[in-house]
């Protein structure tokens, strides 16, 4: 039987089983139907959980990472961070995460309240511009300088899409009568290879949708700015492979913000900021997805981590202006792109 099968110990047995649920007020007059994967359910509230429990479990397990005395080091934008600091708390084990100015104050304080050391670097690449490659320098450094320090790298680890074979396999086992889109949001590539593959070796006739932040390198647009973490890399990760995904969506910061509110407004789910990039795609891809296809949205996480952005009226309007009237308005007035 595969590691991903075992059931571990405590909280961490409640990793996965995520609730399914159909999503019948964003849009009730359109032609398909469309379910959403509530990932924020895990106990360390995202799909990352998976992530973090399948890529140090079988270290643990083998006795390669010894609780009380092994420590564990990784980058992350927080969602990762917290579902390393929780399996590194249960089994007593030392984390330390690299993060960047992007990431979520409440993140940190969930990482550092379950006895994670955060490091945050505030400089960016000099020839990027970007954190990401500053975060992975660092996390080089301390690996050198501890001694026996793991690092789990989801940016190439094939742990990271392993776990969510799962996840695809519960979405498939939740739809007796099928599945015809599955939307992912893309950053390390995890979820998105996971269910991918999942689906090609099963031979599901499944059209997998990635779904990118604007100003994300992942599927070889120049790297760019970027508000909202969870979704999008200014690095392609390790882990991607051509061919993954039939459709790429690339979705402003903006319309994040839109699709998390009309999510809250309408189906009273409250998610992350790639939650909203999902909803996006669907509106946007919405006109050639034929009447009667089942869609499927993978939510990453949960949205009380964005209290202070993407649900701050204030932090809105002071970076997009006066746009609550978007969330109001039918779904044209989203501008994601497809690729």
């Amino acid at each position: 039987m595969p590691a991903s099968d075992d059931v571990p110990a405590g909280v961490l047995g409640t990793i996965g089983g995520t609730p399914f649920v159909e999503l019948t007020r964003l849009a009730p007059a359109r032609h398909f139907k469309t379910y959403a994967k509530l990932e924020a359910y895990n106990p360390g509230g995202s799909m990352k959980d998976r992530s973090a429990l399948e890529m140090l479990r079988e270290r643990i397990s083998s006795g390669r990472l010894v609780p009380g005395r092994s420590v564990v080091v990784e980058s992350s934008s927080g969602n990762l961070g917290i579902g390393l600091a929780q399996v590194c708390a249960y089994y007593g084990m030392r984390f330390i995460c690299v993060v960047d100015p992007r990431t979520n104050r409440q993140n940190i304080a969930i990482m550092r309240a379950l006895g994670a050391e955060v490091e945050v670097v505030r400089e960016t690449d000099p020839a990027t511009g970007e954190y990401l490659p500053v975060r992975i320098r660092r996390i080089h450094e301390l690996a050198a300088r501890i001694p026996g320090a793991y690092w789990p790298n989801q940016y190439a680890n094939p742990l990271n899409p392993q776990a969510h074979r799962r996840t695809m396999r519960e979405i498939v086992e939740s739809l007796p009568d099928g599945l015809d889109y599955l939307f992912c949001a893309t950053s390390s590539c995890g979820t998105l290879r996971g269910c991918a593959e999942y689906a090609r070796e099963e031979g599901l006739p499944v059209t997998v949708v990635a779904v990118d932040a604007e100003g994300s390198a992942i599927f070889g647009r120049p790297p760019g700015p970027r508000l909202i973490p969870g979704h999008g890399a200014a690095v392609r990760p390790a882990l991607y492979r051509d061919g993954l995904a039939e459709q790429v969506v690339h979705v402003p910061d903006l319309d994040c913000v839109v699709g998390c509110r009309r999510l809250a407004a309408r189906e009273a789910i409250l998610a992350g900021g790639s939650s909203g990039a999902l909803v996006a795609a669907v509106e946007l891809m919405a006109d050639r997805i034929p009447a009667g296809a089942t869609c499927v949205l993978v939510l990453p996480d949960r949205g009380e981590r964005y209290l202070d952005t993407i649900y701050d009226d204030d932090w809105v309007t002071r970076h997009f202006g006066d746009v609550a009237h978007l969330w109001k308005q039918p779904e044209t007035a989203m501008k994601a792109t497809p690729c």
